[in-house]
C-alpha cells in the first residue's frame, strides 16, 4: 500500500473517533439535558461524513485503482498530496471552530468557519478531480 494511501486511511480512523466521540456526547447530552455547543451537529457531520467517509474513499481508490501509465501526464501524485492535506486540515479545522465558535458567531468567526469549509470542500474535490485519470479499466490498457 503507497504511504500516501496509508496516510489517508489513519487519517480517516482518527476522524472516525473524533465523530464517534462527539456522537455519545450528543447522546449523552440528549438523555441526560447536558449542555452542548450549538454546532456540535455539524461538527459531528463534518468529521464522520468528510472525515471519515471521504478520506477512506480517497485512501482506498489511491490504493486500488489501476497506477497511471508510464507516461501518463494528467496523475500527478503532488495533487494528491495536495487533495489529503487540502481535505484533511480544511476538516480538523471545521470541526474546531464549528465546537469552539458560539451561534451566532461575530464576522471573524464567520469567515474562518466559510474559508475552512471552503478548503474542505476544495480538498474533497481534488481528491476526486486527483483520481480521474486512474478511472480506467485494465483492459485499456496497452499490452
Amino acid at each position: 500500500m503507497p504511504p500516501l494511501a496509508r496516510r489517508f486511511l489513519r487519517t480517516a480512523l482518527a476522524f472516525l473517533a473524533s465523530g464517534l466521540a462527539l456522537g455519545v456526547w450528543l447522546l449523552a447530552a440528549r438523555e441526560y439535558a447536558l449542555p452542548v455547543p450549538a454546532r456540535i451537529r455539524s461538527a459531528h457531520t463534518h468529521l464522520v461524513l468528510v472525515g471519515f467517509v471521504i478520506l477512506t474513499i480517497g485512501g482506498v481508490a489511491l490504493w486500488m485503482f489501476p497506477r497511471p501509465a508510464k507516461g501518463d501526464t494528467r496523475y500527478r501524485p503532488l495533487l494528491a498530496e495536495w487533495a489529503y492535506w487540502l481535505a484533511a486540515g480544511g476538516t480538523a479545522l471545521r470541526a474546531v471552530l464549528e465546537l469552539l465558535l458560539p451561534l451566532p458567531a461575530a464576522a471573524p468567526g464567520r469567515l474562518l468557519l466559510l474559508v475552512a469549509g471552503s478548503v474542505q470542500a476544495g480538498g474533497v474535490l481534488l481528491i476526486f478531480l486527483t483520481l480521474l485519470p486512474r478511472i480506467r479499466s485494465v483492459s485499456s490498457q496497452p499490452r
